[in-house]
């Protein structure tokens, strides 16, 4: 797999902006409904289920999307699927911002702060190795690493924004979609019954929760169901951690420009202004513009809501589009990096919370 990335133009999908192919179509509104059509039926379907039986809307989201995934063959559906993955998703990005603001990281403190940093960094160091182990590429790992390390799938969408499908197919990215969501799910069922088994108190019990569970829907329901203050402090810690998922994406994308375009010869190379998608500076600008002033609850919460609905949509139509046998062929083997990842944030969270 390595060696065939070598030979692909790695500028070209950097952020899956450019069409190494033409289109096969004219995108216009009469194209895009019918794949937005089935992502949006899906979608009602996801938040029934998740409102009436409990699991995760983007959990139930990934597997009917699975189990749809012979729809994708319909030509039909390939423009609106690609729009609410690939668009959808870069909004539904930026919208992230409006949940976050300056003030609430620098509430955390230096040393819980600078301890959060350190476990994202191990764990994302964490998943490239584990991928190693588990005879799976670097570029893998990074994902595994980045989604459990930062916010679960909202992570994983941005981080394979920036990486590119021809570094990593549909069906692998899925593949950490759908490790990432039940390993969150499962966290927030097990790890609040962890901590009071440990005797940890609120602000502990918090710190824990908000800094080893991916979702932020789960670190939050996570920290409420231990305690009001634990759930403020999870609160907190994890929306720290989807601060940091904008600088982690610059990094990344700096990395690939530097690395991945030096065989491809001086013409190749993209300077700084061209290295910065405009979904990334858009959700800097948004977490600025949120701490500056004070936007109205309705809108805040409208910018939430909207968030929320278009990730989920991204999630299905990913899902859609997934190779599933190829998802199959992969083997339990293909969620280890995530397994691994997620054991050792748990760990070092726990670790931290003794610490501080």
């Amino acid at each position: 797999m390595a060696d065939q990335n070598r030979d692909l133009p790695q500028v070209a999908d950097l952020y899956g902006e450019l069409q190494l192919t033409e289109p096969t179509q004219k995108k216009t509104i009469a194209t895009l409904l019918p794949g937005l059509a089935l992502v949006a039926v899906v979608a009602m379907a996801a938040l029934w289920l998740s409102e009436h039986y409990g699991p995760p809307a983007i959990l139930m989201g990934l597997l009917i999307g699975l189990a749809l995934n012979f729809a994708s063959a319909d030509r039909r559906l390939s423009a609106g699927l690609d729009f609410a993955s690939q668009t959808l998703l870069r909004v539904g990005i930026v919208l992230i911002g409006m949940r976050i603001t300056f003030g609430e990281i620098s509430s955390l403190g230096i040393t819980p702060f600078a301890a959060l940093a350190c476990i994202m960094a191990i764990v994302m160091i964490t998943g490239m190795l584990a991928s190693r182990l588990f005879k799976q590429d670097v570029m893998f790992g990074l994902l595994a690493g980045g989604a459990t390390a930062i916010c679960g799938a909202s992570a994983a969408l941005a981080l394979w924004s920036i990486i590119g499908k021809d570094r990593i197919s549909q069906s692998r990215f899925t593949i950490v979609l759908l490790g990432t969501t039940m390993a969150s799910a499962a966290a927030m069922t097990f790890y609040p019954a962890i901590a009071g088994l440990l005797r940890l108190d609120d602000t502990q019990a918090g710190f824990l929760i908000g800094a080893s569970i991916h979702d932020v829907a789960q670190a939050i329901g996570g920290g409420f169901s231990y305690s009001p203050q634990a759930g403020e402090v999870a609160t907190v810690v994890k929306l720290s951690r989807v601060t940091l998922l904008a600088p982690i994406l610059i990094i990344v994308a700096l990395m690939l420009q530097k690395f991945g375009s030096s065989d491809t010869g001086p013409e190749a190379k993209v300077g700084l202004r061209q290295g910065l998608p405009w979904f990334i500076i858009g959700f800097i600008l948004l977490v600025a513009l949120n701490s500056a002033v004070a936007l109205p609850a309705q809108i805040v919460t409208t910018g939430n809501q909207a968030a929320s609905i278009l990730l989920l949509f991204a999630v299905i139509a990913a899902a859609i589009k997934s190779n599933l046998a190829g998802l199959l062929s992969h083997g339990w083997t293909s969620f280890g990096p995530i397994a691994v990842t997620t054991a050792m944030s748990f760990a070092l969270s726990l670790l931290a919370v003794q610490l501080l």
